[in-house]
């Protein structure tokens, strides 16, 4: 009787699970299905964060087991089910909490039954290779225990056998004398595997921003991460620094806005382009607070007042050697950075005119200073420069005007609007083109896609978006890793290569490989944030492995939600003032079929 409730109980997990699968090629489903009222099963992957992914590097899509949460509803469902409907799933409601640990026991039969699944020679199921099976543990056990995992090992489409993985956690714990030696850890897995040579392989992780914040060279923002790992062969000691000839990449996710950043001048003013992009949208636009200095009316006045004075003193406007080089709130930019993006000395009128007007506060002096700009030009009071190639509406006035004719213009309704944002987004497109183009970071058919005119003006301004979070990365590790052209160039082509293919996203980690020399000097005197060692024997499908780590983040999130004893705070002697790491040690071992 007990072999065959087990039979069933593979059976009905056998078919879960491949309808899980299923159902998740198209896209991953958001939501767990049920398996024996006490377990639910999801499959997560694609651009989902897997919860495995800091102790397991696999690629695919796996089924993650956690205990099942049941409210009224599901229990009465439960309750009226039959015996043979016990293993079929169940979609549960999506405000079940999740992230709830199973007994050691339970996820050992769970792991237990998907062997018996992926075992062809029990007969138990047709020979598909499913997708890696994890399940989360409650450390309770001796060995705090947070995940048992299983891994198919595969000979083209047939099941050779399994990995078992078994994942403890620690901590947190500033006690080093609790972490673990290299030569016994070297030893327990020639033990448990018999190998005749063992190889190590290390990985370390810093944080950067941290460490050149402390220099002075940057101010540290809680939304971005600029990260370096390192990983080198021949580990010799626990906590080792990599060597200088390790290969090492940095990680940089940066979120623009920082009221501290040298660019911030620039942010500023792309938000209220972007308002005026929105308010073209929904017709609703929200305009800037008003300035305790000039109005931009006022500003606007005296702009045109002074070309009039041009024009009458037989000074012709536009001699791009006498531009006038207008001050945009440089004062905020950095020292540092003044040299790499100073002022561009050739704005035209239009360009101008957008550092004037970019201060309005209201629909109705948006109005007036257009109306001031028009009628100056329909006098011919003024006779503007503007950039050969400009195609905003305000440009073809000018040049209507050249020629002492021009169209009648209406400022009603959404023109005056979209006049203004037509003409920021010229500006700040060239502004970005200067720095990157300036800088030999790119090329002007590079920058094509991002400054192209023959998308709709809010495809125009989400572009303009991406390029200026290529520049906030570019300017930060300027300033922060004091990087140089060498470095840049590969980086930007990295980030703007993601911009072409992908939506704005300043969450994304952008990778760049370096050499470990570049930023030694921020991590050579710091604590890694994670440290990491690898004791591996046998090749190709017979590698076993053991990882030994520790972190500052807990590895698992389940364990943060209830009692069990491997996340229980501990320092040494009571002090804090240490960092505090989680131990997580990770064992293999192999179970084969044939």
């Amino acid at each position: 009787m007990a072999a065959e409730r087990r039979r069933r109980a593979a059976r009905g997990l056998s078919e879960l699970l491949l309808r899980i699968r299923e159902a998740g090629k198209d896209s991953i489903p958001e939501q767990p299905h049920l398996y024996e009222d006490d377990v639910e099963i999801s499959l997560v992957g694609g651009s989902c964060k897997s919860p495995v992914e800091s102790f397991w590097n696999g690629s695919s899509a796996v089924y993650i087991l956690q205990k099942a949460t049941h409210n009224e509803e599901s229990n009465s469902m439960e309750e009226s089910r039959t015996d043979d409907a016990v293993y079929a799933s169940e979609v549960l409601p999506k405000e079940s909490p999740g992230a709830l640990a199973l007994s050691v026991g339970r996820a050992k039969q769970l792991i237990s039954l998907y062997t018996m699944v992926q075992n062809p020679n029990l007969g138990t199921s047709d020979p598909v290779v499913l997708p890696p099976l994890w399940a989360r543990c409650d450390g309770s056990d001796p060995q705090h225990i947070c995940w048992i995992g299983a891994e198919p090992l595969r000979a083209g489409s047939k099941v050779t056998g399994l990995n078992i993985y078994m994942v403890s956690c620690d901590g947190p714990t500033a006690d080093k004398t609790r972490f673990a030696k290299l030569e016994e850890l070297k030893m327990e897995h020639k033990i448990r595997h018999h190998p005749s040579v063992v190889t190590t392989k290390g990985f370390a992780r810093y944080e950067l921003i941290a460490a050149a914040a402390m220099e002075d060279t940057i101010a540290e923002s809680a939304g971005s991460s600029i990260s370096v790992d390192i990983t080198w062969n021949g580990v010799e000691k626990i906590l080792e620094t990599p060597p200088l000839i390790s290969a090492a990449t940095l990680n940089i996710a940066l979120e623009s806005g920082d009221p501290r950043s040298p660019v911030f001048h620039l942010y500023r003013e792309l938000q209220f382009l972007l308002a005026l992009a929105e308010g073209l949208k929904m017709g609703v636009t929200e305009w800037p607070e008003p300035s305790e200095s000039e109005s931009a009316l006022k500003l606007v006045q005296d702009f045109l007042t002074d070309l009039k004075k041009k024009l009458d003193g037989d000074c012709i406007f536009g001699n791009k050697n006498e531009t006038e080089k207008i001050k945009c709130d440089t004062a905020a930019v950095d020292s540092c950075i003044k040299s790499i993006f100073g002022e561009r000395g050739d704005l035209d009128f239009t360009e101008q005119l957008w550092c004037k007007m970019k201060s309005v506060s209201s629909y109705q002096e948006l109005i007036d200073c257009f109306t001031l700009v028009i009628k100056s030009l329909q006098r011919g009071e003024i006779q503007p420069w503007i950039h050969q190639g400009s195609s905003s509406f305000l440009s073809q006035l000018i040049q209507q005007s050249y020629h002492g004719r021009m169209e009648d213009v209406s400022l009603s309704d959404i023109t005056p609007i979209q006049m203004l944002l037509e003409i920021g987004l010229e500006k700040m497109k060239k502004d970005y083109v200067s720095f990157f183009i300036g800088q030999e970071l790119a090329t002007v058919n590079y920058l094509d896609y991002f400054i192209s005119t023959s998308v709709d003006l809010q495809e125009q301004v989400h572009r303009v978006q991406k390029l200026h979070h290529v520049l906030e990365i570019m300017v930060s590790c300027t300033g922060l890793l004091q990087f140089r052209h060498e470095n840049l160039f590969p980086l930007t082509q990295i980030c703007m290569k993601y911009y072409k293919e992908n939506p704005l996203n300043e969450k994304h980690v952008f990778q760049l490989p370096i050499r470990p020399a570049l930023v030694k000097k921020f991590y050579q005197n710091d604590n890694p944030e994670v440290w990491r060692v690898e004791i591996s024997s046998g090749h190709g499908q017979k590698e076993v492995k053991t990882t030994w780590q520790i972190s500052t983040n807990a590895p698992v999130e389940h364990g943060t939600s209830n009692n069990s004893g491997f996340l229980l705070d501990s320092t040494v002697n009571g002090s804090t003032e240490e960092r505090l790491y989680f131990i997580t040690i990770t064992q293999c071992s192999q179970v084969h079929f044939t």
